[in-house]
C-alpha cells in the first residue's frame, strides 16, 4: 500500500492498481491522472476536507467510485450520491476494507456547533481521525497526525500519538501552520513517535510512504 501525502488533510492511497482519497479540500491542489479511483472518504463536511469541484473532477475520471462520509457530509453533498458511515462500520471499496470510528469533531469554541465525523482505517494499517483524537479499538500501524488547526492543541497531538503507539506516523493537516512551525510540531511528535518505538516521516506535499 502506497500512500501519498497532499496538501493539507488529504492523501491518496495506492494497492493493486486502485486508489483511495481521503479528504480532498479546498486547501489541496486539484488531484490530477487518477483514473482508478474505488473509493472517496470524506471525514466531515468542513471545506478544507472536501469541495464539489474536487469530488466532480474525480468522478469525471473515476464515475464507479464510491463516496463515504457522514449524516453532516450526506446532507452537505447532496448534489452527490454520497454512503453514509458511522462508527462500527466496515464496507469494502474495491479492494481496500474501511473501518469507521468516532462521531464527532474536535470542539473547536462553544459558540460554533459541533458536527459528525468520522476517523477512517484502511486495511486495518492506516489510521486518519479526520478533525478529532479519537483512539481506534484495535492496533494502528500507520498513524496520520493533525497537526495544526484551530480546535487543535500540540500536547493533545502528542498525547493522541502516545495513545495509539504507532510503527509509522506523519503528520496531515498542516497548511494552518508556517514552515517553521511545521518544524516545531514535526519535532514533538516526532519525539513521541519515537519514544513509543515507531518511527516517524516528516512527509511533505507529493511524498510518499509505502507501507
Amino acid at each position: 500500500m502506497l500512500i501519498t501525502k497532499h496538501e493539507h488533510a488529504c492523501l491518496v492511497i495506492e494497492k493493486n492498481g486502485e486508489h483511495l482519497v481521503i479528504d480532498p479540500g479546498n486547501f489541496t491542489t486539484p488531484l490530477g491522472g487518477l483514473s482508478s479511483v474505488v473509493g472517496v472518504v470524506i471525514t466531515h463536511e468542513h471545506p478544507d476536507h472536501w469541495t464539489p469541484e474536487h469530488l466532480a473532477r474525480l468522478l469525471d475520471l473515476s464515475p464507479d467510485a464510491r463516496i463515504y462520509g457522514p449524516a453532516g457530509v450526506v446532507a452537505a453533498a447532496s448534489d452527490f450520491e454520497v454512503t453514509e458511515v458511522s462508527e462500527g462500520d466496515r464496507v469494502a471499496a474495491g479492494g481496500f476494507t474501511l473501518e469507521f470510528f468516532g462521531s464527532t469533531h474536535a470542539v473547536i469554541h462553544s459558540s460554533i456547533p459541533v458536527i459528525d465525523n468520522v476517523g477512517v482505517l484502511v486495511d486495518e494499517t492506516l489510521y486518519y481521525p479526520g478533525d478529532s483524537f479519537t483512539v481506534p479499538t484495535v492496533p494502528v500501524n500507520t498513524l496520520a497526525v493533525p497537526a495544526g488547526a484551530p480546535w487543535l492543541k500540540l500536547s493533545e497531538a502528542m498525547d493522541f500519538v502516545t495513545a495509539i503507539a504507532p510503527q509509522h506516523a506523519f503528520p496531515t493537516h498542516q497548511m494552518v501552520l508556517s514552515k517553521i512551525g511545521q518544524g516545531m510540531v514535526n519535532g514533538r511528535l516526532g519525539a513521541m513517535t519515537q519514544a513509543g518505538g515507531g518511527e516517524f516521516h516528516a512527509l511533505e506535499p507529493g511524498d510518499t510512504l509505502e507501507v
